[in-house]
C-alpha cells in the first residue's frame, strides 16, 4: 500500500502501524484518517497478520482532529468528515485481530479516541491523555470509554475535558501499564510477538466474544461463551497445545 502517513511493518505475523506525522504532532487530518480506514480494514483481511500494534512512535501518539481543518468545516456539510472519521475509528475497532496501542506521547481529543478504539492500551512515563472535545463545544465519544472504565469515570474523563498522565490512566484502568519513556514500542512488540504464537482463529473470535458480551444479557453471556468454547476444546490445535505444554512440564 502506498501510503504517505502511515508506516506499515509486518514481522512474525505482527504488523507494526505508526502515524507518521511528526510535524503536525501526528494530528488527524482527513487525508490521515483516510489511510487509518484503508490501513486497518487491509489489514484484517490478512491472514498472514495475527496481531497489529499501533502507535505515533516513542515520543508522541496523536494531538487530535487538525485544528485548521476542523475550523473550516461548516454544520451545513460537515456529514462527509463526520462520516471518514467514524469510518476510520470503526476500522480499528473491528480489526479481525487484536490491536495494540503504545502510546509513546500525548493522547489528545481524536488521539484518545484512537487508543479508546484499540483492545489493549500501554503507555510510556511520558504519556498523556485527554477528551478534549468538550473545551470545543463538541460532544464526546462515550462508547467504547464506558465500557473500558465504567460509566462514571467516563463521564469524568469526558465533562472536564481534563488532563492524565500515565500512572493515572493506569489506575483508572484505561492504561494496562506504564513503561519507561523510549522503552513502549519495543516493549509492546515484544507482547505481540508472545500472542501471535497463538492460534490465529482463536485471537479472533475472541476479540469478537469480548466485543459483543455487553450487548448480552448474563444468560445470553454465557450461552455465547459456552458455544465458543465448544468451538475449540478437542479441535487439533487445542490438542497440540495441551501437548506442548505437558512436554514443556515434563522436562521441568
Amino acid at each position: 500500500m502506498d501510503m504517505t502517513y502511515l508506516k506499515l511493518t509486518i514481522e512474525n505475523h505482527v504488523a507494526l502501524i505508526t502515524i507518521n506525522r511528526p510535524d503536525k504532532g501526528n494530528a488527524l487530518s482527513p487525508e490521515v484518517l483516510n489511510e487509518i480506514n484503508v490501513m486497518f480494514t487491509d489489514i484484517s483481511n490478512r491472514t498472514d497478520v495475527k496481531v497489529v500494534v499501533f502507535t505515533g512512535g516513542e515520543k508522541m501518539f496523536c494531538a487530535g482532529f487538525d485544528l485548521h481543518v476542523i475550523r473550516t468545516i461548516e454544520k451545513a456539510n460537515n456529514e462527509e468528515f463526520t462520516a471518514l472519521f467514524h469510518r476510520a475509528y470503526r476500522a480499528i475497532l473491528f480489526c479481525s485481530q487484536p490491536v495494540i496501542a503504545a502510546i509513546g506521547g500525548a493522547a489528545i481529543a481524536g488521539g484518545f479516541d484512537l487508543t479508546m478504539m484499540c483492545d489493549i492500551r500501554y503507555a510510556s512515563e511520558k504519556a498523556k491523555f485527554g477528551q478534549r472535545e468538550v473545551l470545543l463545544a463538541l460532544p464526546p465519544i462515550m462508547d467504547p470509554l464506558w465500557r473500558i472504565i465504567g460509566l462514571g469515570r467516563a463521564k469524568e474523563v469526558a465533562f472536564t475535558g481534563r488532563i492524565y498522565d500515565a500512572y493515572e490512566a493506569e489506575k483508572m484502568g484505561y492504561v494496562s501499564k506504564v513503561f519507561p519513556q523510549g522503552k513502549v514500542v519495543e516493549s509492546v512488540m515484544e507482547i505481540a510477538r508472545n500472542m501471535a504464537t497463538y492460534d490465529a482463529a482463536c485471537l479472533r473470535e475472541s476479540k469478537v466474544l469480548s466485543n459483543t458480551l455487553l450487548d448480552e444479557d448474563l444468560d445470553g453471556a454465557m450461552k455465547q461463551q459456552e458455544w465458543l468454547f465448544r468451538t475449540y476444546i478437542g479441535a487439533e490445535e487445542n490438542k497440540k497445545r495441551i501437548d506442548e505444554l505437558l512436554a514443556s512440564i515434563k522436562k521441568k
